[in-house]
């Protein structure tokens, strides 16, 4: 039988070695945009106005700004660390992916920008 030199104890194991991280930043912002979500229904389902300026007015407030930039950043967060994987499980020439997670990266942070840009100009 031929010996096998990449099994067992002294296997030499390589890659990105952050998957429980990942795994846990996903799970932590899904929590995040399923709060937010809840506290969006309770806040439209115990509204009266249901015009612009009703929620224009639910938008005023810095908190309920804040909890929608936290919200937003969480699924920027979110798609970041599934489109990466997306881009390393299935992109093999290393320069195309390189250009692929730089273009993923730009688009999320302008993303997040006009996000920013839209919430504290109401």
């Amino acid at each position: 039988m031929a010996d096998n030199k990449n099994i067992g104890a002294k296997r030499l194991v390589v890659g990105a070695h952050y998957g429980l991280r990942d795994w846990l930043a996903q799970r932590l912002t899904a929590v995040v945009m399923a709060i937010y979500t809840v506290i969006l229904l309770v806040s439209f389902l115990t509204a009266s106005n249901f015009t612009y300026e009703g929620w224009a007015g639910l938008f005023s407030h810095q908190w309920f700004k804040l909890a929608t930039f936290v919200a937003l950043m969480s699924l920027f967060f979110h798609a970041w660390i599934g489109v990466r994987d997306v881009w390393m499980d299935y992109v093999k020439p290393v320069a195309l992916r390189l250009v692929l997670d730089v273009a993923t990266i730009l688009w999320l942070v302008a993303c997040a920008g006009w996000a920013a840009q839209i919430l504290w100009r109401v």
